[in-house]
């Protein structure tokens, strides 16, 4: 009886002393997570609920948000119909928006490239697709940079990794590069809204009657836009509104981070815990990735390796996209930098950086510690970042934080049951019909 005495006794004072230890943790993690809020709180991280359309920054004042926007968004972005003008008959609605957004990968490919038209197969999350007999490499839409996650994309201003895309914000004063891709900016859009009118011609897209009528986007287009006259109505322009208004709604506001930030202290494990105190902390990482999202508007070259070292299609060492921020602005003093990007559910990711030159967190942490270039172009001494002496296990940690900490496990809840044209998506070539068993 005593030892069993002695045994609960010991419990007890090792739960208290557990318990005063994580409330140490939590004290401390608080802290410094206010002091690297850019208004001194917890709040100034937490994300809103996808539909409190209000609260989503960045918005274009040409084009507020409204429930009706966002489902004809949803559609238009998954919907495989809308591509009616691919470079070969076969490609004829073989793909979508969500070809290379793929929301179980973290809202981008499956594999180190996206492939849109004269791509084929999906596999289980798009790690299988590859270029379909009867295109040429040159003929497939595929870019030289890995696209950037759509996730979070309203903490956003300026759209791309070059942030090419606007006439908002960073791009007010560059009217003089707003030619090529960047001509869109004249219309005086924002980022989002300008890319994805864009994106109509580049990803060979379009709002034509088949679209409107026998798959009946006509009816959602008049629910999204009553107040703009029909002969404007079904246009890319309309289209692209609809689809800045629901990616702007897609937001990782179920990761755990987000709730322990609301209070549910339980949220985040004590490893966890210690991998934030790091991130905000000695790793310094919020020094760059500091808004909701753990995003910035800022471009820096770190000097990882472009798409076309390690296998990437249609690209070379004379793609501008490899230039950066540098291949909008001409600037030397902005070559070879890319925008930083976000933080949440990199556990999803098939590759990171803009080249897809890392294929873990792991590499991701152990370069940025390194802080050592691979990329010929870019010398040590430009490198933005600057080594950092972690251990084994603080990196563990760091790790643990990224890879769980910042994970919404329930990103599918963005995607619709079915499109209106009825076929599958986000692929719909003979294999990938075969890979997703959806025909």
């Amino acid at each position: 009886m005593k030892k069993l005495l002695v045994i609960a006794i010991l419990a007890v004072l090792y739960t208290a002393c557990t318990t005063e230890t994580e409330v140490d943790l939590d004290a401390e993690l608080k802290q410094l997570i206010q002091s690297n809020s850019k208004d001194g709180t917890l709040d100034y991280y937490i994300m809103p609920q996808s539909t409190e359309y209000s609260k989503l920054p960045n918005q274009d004042p040409s084009n507020p948000i409204s429930k009706e926007k966002v489902e004809l968004g949803r559609f238009l972005f998954f919907e495989t119909g809308l591509a009616q003008s691919p470079a070969k008959p076969m490609g004829f609605e073989t793909y979508s928006c969500s070809s290379c957004h793929v929301p179980s990968k973290g809202f981008l490919p499956g594999r180190i490239q996206g492939i849109a038209d004269g791509g084929a197969g999906f596999g289980d999350f798009g790690e299988n697709r590859t270029i379909r007999e009867g295109y040429l490499e040159s003929e497939i839409d595929a870019q030289g940079n890995r696209p950037m996650t759509v996730m979070n994309v309203t903490y956003m201003t300026n759209t791309l990794w070059s942030g090419t895309f606007g006439a908002n914000d960073l791009n007010e004063g560059t009217e003089d590069s707003w030619t090529g891709l960047a001509e869109v900016n004249h219309t005086g859009f924002a980022g989002l809204e300008a890319q994805n009118i864009e994106g109509f011609d580049l990803h060979r897209l379009e709002i034509n009657d088949k679209v409107l009528y026998e798959y009946g986007y006509a009816e959602l287009f008049d629910k999204a836009f009553p107040d703009i006259d029909k002969e404007e109505r079904y246009t890319p322009i309309t289209a692209s509104f609809a689809m800045g208004s629901f990616l702007r709604s897609i937001l990782t506001n179920q990761a755990p981070f987000q709730y322990y930030l609301k209070g549910n202290h339980l949220a985040l494990s004590a490893k966890e815990k210690k991998g934030a105190m790091l991130f905000f902390g000695k790793a310094g990482c919020s020094s760059c990735h500091n808004s909701p999202s753990f995003s910035s508007m800022n471009f820096f070259s770190l000097g990882t390796a472009d798409m076309y070292q390690h296998g990437g299609l249609n690209t070379s060492a004379d793609d501008p996209r490899i230039l950066g921020r540098g291949m909008f602005t001409g600037n030397d003093k902005d070559m070879y930098k890319f925008k930083v990007p976000q933080l949440y559910n990199l556990k999803d990711y098939a590759s990171f950086f803009h080249g897809s030159s890392k294929l873990s967190i792991e590499d991701v942490v152990e370069f940025k510690v390194t802080a050592k270039s691979e990329n010929p172009n870019v010398s040590d001494e430009r490198v933005a970042i600057s080594p950092k002496d972690l251990s084994s296990e603080e990196k563990e940690n760091l790790i643990e934080f990224l890879r769980y900490g910042l994970y919404d496990s329930n990103m599918e809840r963005y995607m619709p049951e079915a499109v209106l044209s009825g076929n599958c998506f986000p692929n719909n070539d003979e294999q990938s019909q075969s890979d997703m068993g959806c025909k």
